[in-house]
């Protein structure tokens, strides 16, 4: 291990153990890391970890050492973390939550960034793929209750989506082929009418569809910049995207 990834270990990043992993689907596995870390935190829903998957594997650039997850689920007075991650790309990160065991130790941070969950709408319009299930069921179950909520979530394969953590599947799910940003927007034209003008859209997925619908929000509905979170999670000619 070099000098900088043991500054990093230690200075940077917390510990944490992973203590459970399960398949969610033939492309999913959820795994649950623990940390007393965990228990201090101040925690915004929408928040993600980032997990130093690559540390002491020297073959790895920097760039590809450091990956980051959306927190599916957190229980601060057990303290632990759920992640569910989609391994469809077969990447570095694929390769890891495949090949990571029960009792391996971890080393993470806290990210926040902006695709956090908003209440203030009361209309919600949620769209993404398997790579965003879990961030789009955090966003939703911290929204506040009484509001309105229509979602559009898609996969080529519907079998690789997989319900809650508490089992429910409050989102519809939609099985279209990758990139078939036509056929969400005409599935759109049918869900917005119904939207109060008090409404926010959470895009999340394949950054190309990001780009599309976003586009389709902005110049064709004019929706206001507040009213469209974006956040593009992968793209299958880039490497790394987070």
């Amino acid at each position: 291990m070099s000098f900088i990834e043991n500054i990093i270990k230690k200075i940077v990043l917390e510990e944490g153990l992973i203590i459970e992993k399960a398949a969610l689907s033939q492309s999913a596995i959820r795994v649950r890391i623990q940390s007393d870390r965990i228990r201090e935190t101040d925690f915004i829903a929408g928040s993600f970890l980032r997990l130093g998957i690559g540390i002491g594997k020297e073959e790895l650039s920097m760039k590809d050492k450091i990956r980051s997850y959306s927190v599916w689920g957190i229980n601060k007075d057990e303290g632990y973390v759920d992640l569910a991650i989609a391994t469809h790309s077969n990447g570095i990160g694929s390769v890891w939550a495949k090949e990571c065991q029960v009792g391996d130790t971890v080393y993470f941070k806290w990210k926040k960034g902006k695709f956090l969950a908003d209440a203030s709408a009361d209309s919600y319009l949620m769209i993404g793929d398997l790579s965003a299930l879990s961030h789009l069921y955090m966003i939703h179950r911290n929204i506040g209750q009484g509001k309105q909520v229509e979602s559009f979530i898609y996969s080529p394969d519907k079998s690789d989506l997989f319900p809650d953590l508490d089992g429910s599947s409050p989102l519809a799910f939609h099985e279209l082929p990758a990139n078939a940003s036509k056929e969400i927007i005409s599935k759109l034209k049918e869900i917005v009418p119904q939207l109060s003008v008090n409404s926010i859209v959470y895009i999340a997925g394949d950054s190309r569809i990001c780009i599309d619908l976003t586009h389709y929000f902005r110049k064709e509905l004019h929706w206001l910049p507040n009213q469209i979170k974006t956040k593009p999670f992968w793209n299958p000619e880039k490497k790394g995207l987070e």
